[in-house]
């Protein structure tokens, strides 16, 4: 009875719908439409909490007029935390697939370089050079287009390394080390980290750094929210009931909001110094690589200074590969720290 009463109801509303699609195609895509969801929800979020507070605390509105900068400066962190979730949002995360079509390019440049140049094709304009961090200095790959970023990914791995276990089953690309393919978004993303609903994208090489931010203005955000709440309770307490308990429920999910805030930006900090991906920290024992290699040891961590100027000063590009550290490089790590090990900061630098 239901079944045929809804009927005639989704065959008037299939024509407005189709012409919703065809107006706004990416809702036509489930997964697309679900993320919009979602990020109207977050957004819609934000303006009620804070136009809550504006709203009912007059006062508030007051101290504006007398001290405007401390209004000026939450509204700015309240549109700075906006525009940081949308670029975080709207950012690659550093696709395999891009690496490769990068060095197909680059190794098809030099190619036509060396064609037409008058040096010999053996010759430094001849090969293609790509940079990787950790690599040998000078280290070329010279080849076609088919074999350039099979050669690039295998020099990242030790010797005698099968291409065919560093193949993904699903993109059918050489994944370099600490890739992955994610499944909600159906690529390979280097340097994977994990797959942020609330983001509709995965954190991952190039976005990583942005993600931080975005949970550390967030972070700063609830907080100041949350003193506003509590200097309003305490000046207005038992002046209007119905008011009071609206305050106090959205106090209540603010507070939830910023432990968990609060735990996620302390844990990414810790990634970070470390030079860790969750992927790694939770499945570190189902990863090949770092089957063999004991917990407290991080090791593609080039100490603390190094992994932080890594995040915040250079570039992130899809184009910066580390290679797996060799059997020296992880026994040095091994090493157990000594006194002049902290008077020489071995653990930053």
């Amino acid at each position: 009875m239901l079944s045929a009463v809804s009927r005639p109801i989704r065959d008037s509303c299939a024509p407005v719908l189709d012409r919703c699609f065809r107006l706004v195609p990416c809702l036509a895509d489930p997964a697309r439409r679900s993320s919009l969801g979602l990020k109207a929800a977050l957004v819609t979020l934000h303006l009620v909490f804070v136009g809550v507070i504006f709203l009912f605390d007059s006062e508030l509105i007051e101290k504006t007029k007398h001290e405007p900068w401390y209004i000026t400066f939450y509204l700015l962190l309240f549109v700075a935390t906006l525009v940081q979730y949308f670029i975080t949002s709207g950012s690659s995360p550093g696709y395999v697939l891009d690496a490769m079509r990068h060095a197909n390019e680059r190794n098809a440049l030099f190619q036509k370089i060396s064609t037409t140049s008058k040096q010999p094709a053996s010759s430094k304009n001849g090969n293609m050079v790509i940079t990787m961090e950790g690599s040998r200095p000078g280290r070329s790959f010279s080849g076609s287009n088919a074999t350039s970023w099979t050669k690039l990914v295998l020099d990242l791995y030790p010797p005698g390394t099968s291409i065919r276990s560093l193949t993904c089953s699903y993109c059918n690309v050489e994944q370099p080390p600490r890739a992955k393919h994610c499944h909600d978004c159906d690529r390979c993303v280097l340097q994977f980290d994990h797959h942020c609903v609330w983001l509709g994208t995965c954190v991952g090489l190039v976005n990583h750094c942005r993600f931080w931010w975005f949970i550390c203005e967030e972070t700063a955000l609830c907080l100041w929210t949350g003193v506003l709440y509590v200097a309003y309770l305490k000046a207005n307490i038992a002046l209007a009931w119905w008011k009071d308990v609206i305050m106090i429920m959205l106090l209540i999910i603010l507070a939830i909001s910023l432990i968990f805030l609060l735990l996620l930006l302390l844990f990414h900090s810790y990634l970070i110094l470390t030079n860790q991906t969750t992927y790694e920290l939770v499945r570190r024992r189902r990863i090949p690589y770092l089957r063999g290699i004991p917990e407290r040891v991080y090791p593609f961590s080039d100490g603390v200074c190094r992994n932080l100027y890594k995040l915040c000063c250079v570039k992130a590009s899809v184009y910066n590969l580390e290679r797996l550290p060799t059997a020296q490089e992880i026994e040095e790590k091994c090493r157990p720290y000594t006194c002049l090990d902290f008077l020489t900061c071995r653990c930053c630098c």
